[in-house]
């Protein structure tokens, strides 16, 4: 599936923060995991284990088992679906977008962007940044 496919068919619970917090507190489908991988490219592993701290096999069970996700995980993927929007939006294409994902940014403390994806305030951060490159203002 293409990024443009999986962001619309999300893009109503990533419209807006609230949006994201009430789809949250209901739960998204696990099948997001496998999205995330298909149109990041991410390796799997490091998304399950490091991204939404949960081993890749209780993620795959979960899929097999058609589980929704815990709201706090269920939040991560809808903020990196947002995230992932924001940076194709700046980038033009996601593969440009991940490129810069594994890169130090300046901007982050020399920080790798897809390092500080664990956590909701690490997103913010990345997000925050996106927004800095979109306007200019680098420094």
């Amino acid at each position: 599936m293409t990024a443009a496919k999986v962001l619309s068919k999300y893009k109503s619970a990533i419209k807006t923060d609230f949006s994201i917090v009430k789809s949250a507190n209901i739960g998204v489908d696990s099948i997001i995991f496998s999205e995330l991988v298909e149109i990041s490219g991410i390796n799997r592993n490091f998304l399950a284990e490091e991204v939404f701290d949960i081993s890749l096999k209780t993620m795959l069970r979960y899929q097999k088992e058609r589980k929704k996700l815990n709201p706090r995980n269920s939040e991560i993927a809808l903020k990196l679906l947002n995230l992932f929007n924001k940076g194709i939006e700046i980038f033009g294409t996601m593969d440009s977008f991940m490129s810069w994902l594994n890169k130090s940014a300046y901007g982050l403390g020399e920080q790798i962007p897809v390092k500080l994806m664990n956590t909701n305030t690490g997103i913010d951060l990345i997000e925050e940044e996106l927004i800095r490159i979109e306007y200019g203002a680098l420094a």
